[in-house]
């Protein structure tokens, strides 16, 4: 592995995972974790991402004019204990303008959850985040944002926890 370019190739990755192609963002992020010490599967697995980017060269963001009341929208998810490893979770999410993806991200949560219900909320926490920064960036450029921003989770116990904290769930 010393004269496999591995580093180089995650990196590049990185990259077009964070600029252009949330669709390899976890797959990037779960590769870069062997950077220290990668194998031959791990140079297997970049071969196959980059052979991934090669078939879906026509896909692409598109974003259009959209008749919603939201300037955007933002969904999260999460796993529990998907890093069998460490036990940490992954939180995703992705916010949406026009019908594409502006901000999105998907990451190893800091802490470890207990369940489920506590991972996705962490997400949503992390996300509330981005959201905020999002309100204030489009404030900025004029935006006259008076109704609470939408942030859908697929965990229904996650949103009960919401709702019992006096988060203001939508």
């Amino acid at each position: 592995m010393q004269n496999i370019p591995y580093l180089n190739a995650v990196g590049t990755l990185q990259y077009l995972a964070t600029s252009t192609c949330p669709d390899i963002s976890y797959a990037v992020g779960v590769l870069a974790r062997f950077n220290t010490n990668p194998g031959i599967k791990h140079w297997k697995a970049v071969k196959h991402l980059f052979q991934y980017l090669k078939g879906s060269l026509d896909y692409k963001l598109v974003y259009a004019h959209t008749d919603s009341s939201q300037p955007f929208i933002t969904y999260t998810d999460a796993n529990h204990g998907g890093n069998l490893d460490n036990g940490h979770s992954t939180s995703g999410y992705a916010i949406i303008i026009g019908g594409g993806a502006v901000i999105w991200s998907s990451c190893l949560q800091s802490v470890v959850s207990l369940s489920i219900t506590e991972a996705e909320y962490i997400a949503a926490v992390e996300v509330g985040k981005e959201i905020i920064w999002m309100r204030n960036l489009l404030t900025e450029f004029g935006s006259n944002l008076t109704s609470p921003s939408h942030l859908l989770i697929d965990n229904n116990s996650a949103v009960i926890v919401a709702k019992t904290l006096n988060i203001m769930v939508v």
